[in-house]
């Protein structure tokens, strides 16, 4: 097989102690702030691709649009991608090409879900879940098809609001037993639930922490003492935007015209994306090279 050299970064990562933080990237310029940041990894949020393209969590993303994005943070970073793969928008065949476009595109790793489809934010009431098997057949699908065994394939269950904590956790095990490298357990009810999660999965853990969400929050530290190995934060960055954008605007309105927070001139902002590197490029191409006088 080949090497996904994202993946091997980030499994590299999990071998070590202590727990990866990847907070939610929807696009090149949060990609690069979180890398600029320090950190060691990035989460693709699929509730903010959906939003980026004008749309709600439903489902409304096409395995297209989110693989496409998914490259431009890849690009934009360098960083070990995990992304939202929703549901593999399909059966085992549109699975089988859910992973192969994602690999090829760069991603370390990505996390497909139990919910029917089409599915909706996982912190929203009113979802629905397949049948275990078909979960556990996408899964080894999806196992499959990866080309390099260092892609990872994340699998995550929603069934804890549907069919209760004890469902939720066996079909957390039996995604280990069917291809899955990790469990993504979806939307615990309390912190006594979170805690469990690790000690009651049989191989690593990743945690979601959503700002509202149907999880009580965790702390980093706490998180990591539980026994998680990721922890994502998939809207952080994207609901401090929105708070932002709306506050930003109405001062527009009211007058006179605000200072941004980000109170930087033209050439400090493109500085933060590398302007130094392609002004060197600009000018670097220009004159032919030197000829040496013996020729």
């Amino acid at each position: 097989m080949t090497t996904n050299t994202a993946g091997s970064q980030l499994r590299g990562m999990l071998e070590k102690d202590g727990m990866v933080v990847a907070p939610g990237a929807y696009d090149g310029i949060t990609a690069k702030f979180i890398k600029a940041a320090g950190f060691d990894a990035i989460y693709m949020t699929g509730s903010g691709t959906s939003a980026a393209l004008g749309y709600p969590d439903y489902g409304l993303a096409t395995m297209t649009e989110m693989v496409a994005n998914a490259s431009r943070i890849v690009n934009a970073s360098e960083l070990p991608l995990i992304a939202d793969a929703d549901t593999g928008y399909g059966n085992e065949l549109n699975v089988t090409r859910t992973v192969r476009e994602y690999e090829r595109h760069g991603v370390a790793a990505i996390h497909l879900e139990d919910q029917a489809f089409p599915k909706k934010c996982g912190h929203l009431a009113d979802k629905e879940v397949i049948p275990q098997e078909e979960f556990f057949s996408k899964l080894r699908a999806a196992a499959t098809a990866r080309r390099s065994s260092d892609f990872m394939i994340i699998a995550r269950t929603d069934a804890r609001a549907t069919n209760g904590f004890d469902d939720a956790i066996a079909r957390s095990n039996g995604a280990l037993q069917n291809g899955a490298d990790m469990v993504f357990f979806e939307a615990a009810q309390t912190l006594e639930e979170v805690a469990k999660v690790p000690q009651m999965v049989d191989g690593p853990c990743l945690l979601n922490i959503v700002h509202k969400g149907m999880t009580p929050k965790v702390e980093l530290k706490d998180a990591e003492a539980m026994g998680y190995k990721i922890v994502i934060l998939p809207s952080l960055l994207l609901r401090h935007i929105f708070g932002a954008c709306e506050e930003m605007l109405e001062k527009i309105k009211a007058g006179p015209i605000p200072t941004p927070t980000g109170d930087l001139s033209p050439k400090e902002g493109f500085a933060k994306f590398g302007a130094a590197d392609w002004d060197e490029l600009r000018t670097k191409f220009r004159d032919p090279p030197k000829r040496n006088a013996a020729e």
